[in-house]
């Protein structure tokens, strides 16, 4: 099979593979099912085997982390990391299928990334993306922005990103400081897609999420998935697109619909299955969907109720 293309993240100097791998599928109960440290290890191995060279991950997801530093930090010149900000240290998760809660303070801030990296065992990380799409005045008025750049300039952080949504994002992306913007986005889930031209457009880098939307109709009935709009198969079955599958499974259509916006450096797509993420890669490598059937698609999709928002 075809080695993984890669893409430049932005102006980071990371050239990452179009398709990366997320780790919140190791969070482990109570927010996810069990996980093993030894499926842990092997799904992780498995990533690095496939080519994937760029893992995300965040102190929110659990034993994530803990799994990755255990599973395959002797191969730490493999992959670029990325992780989160802003996520409680010490805290108690929220209850399953409800978001926790995120402080900026710069004590939290940077307690978070010193966990982060004894829980990786490592000395640095690629990129620390603020969690929870922070306001730019939460950022300044608690001090979290200037804990991270110092985190930066102490050789701890490489690069500082947002995982961003609406309405924040157009100010997150005004304020001028992020390298790299986490975003929501897929064939469903359209709603960023201006945005994330504007993101790009700044020569910042661009990670979608949620880019395979949990992969086939049949997996959209978790509405509790933050990463989901709030119809999914409503917009999958009202756009009628099953004549331009030619062939694909959804799962391949959505992410090589997602793979086809132009903006986009990678896609980040969890899984704790072998047999999914050798899928994921055969799909990724097979790249964009042709222009006309994107162009169809987005015809329908909008008609369906996922557009781009202003």
């Amino acid at each position: 099979m075809a080695a993984l293309p890669k893409r430049p993240l932005g102006k980071t100097g990371i050239d990452a593979t179009i398709l990366g791998y997320g780790a919140m599928e190791l969070r482990g109960a109570p927010r996810g099912p069990e996980v093993s440290d030894e499926d842990a290890a092997a799904i992780l191995n498995a990533v690095l085997d496939s080519g994937i060279n760029y893992i995300d991950t965040s102190p929110d997801y659990g034993r994530s982390e803990e799994l990755i530093g255990k599973s395959i930090s002797g191969r730490r010149s493999e992959y670029f990391l990325a992780s989160k900000c802003g996520c409680i240290v010490g805290g108690t998760p929220a209850p399953a299928n409800q978001p926790n809660p995120h402080v900026f303070t710069a004590a939290n801030v940077r307690a978070g990334v010193e966990q982060s990296l004894r829980r990786m065992n490592t000395d640095y990380l690629d990129v620390v993306q603020f969690h929870g799409s922070p306001t730019p005045e939460q950022l300044r008025a608690d001090g979290g922005l200037d804990a991270l750049l110092e985190l930066q300039r102490e050789g701890k952080v490489r690069h500082i990103g947002m995982s961003g949504t609406l309405p924040n994002l157009p100010a997150q992306i005004e304020m001028g400081v992020f390298e790299a913007f986490q975003v929501p986005y897929s064939a469903i889930q359209r709603e960023h897609e201006t945005v994330i031209s504007r993101a790009a457009g700044t020569g910042a880098g661009v990670v979608i999420r949620g880019g395979a939307a949990r992969g086939a109709p049949s997996d959209w009935e978790h509405k509790s998935d933050r990463l989901l709009p709030p119809n999914p198969r409503d917009r999958w079955d009202n756009a009628g697109l099953e004549d331009l599958l030619n062939g694909m499974s959804p799962m391949e259509f959505t992410l090589r619909f997602t793979l086809s916006n132009p903006d986009l450096d990678t896609t980040i797509v969890g899984t704790r299955n072998p047999a999914h993420l050798r899928a994921n890669v055969e799909a990724a490598v097979k790249g964009p969907l042709p222009e006309s059937i994107v162009a169809e698609a987005k015809r329908r999709l909008a008609a369906a109720g996922s557009a781009p928002q202003a």
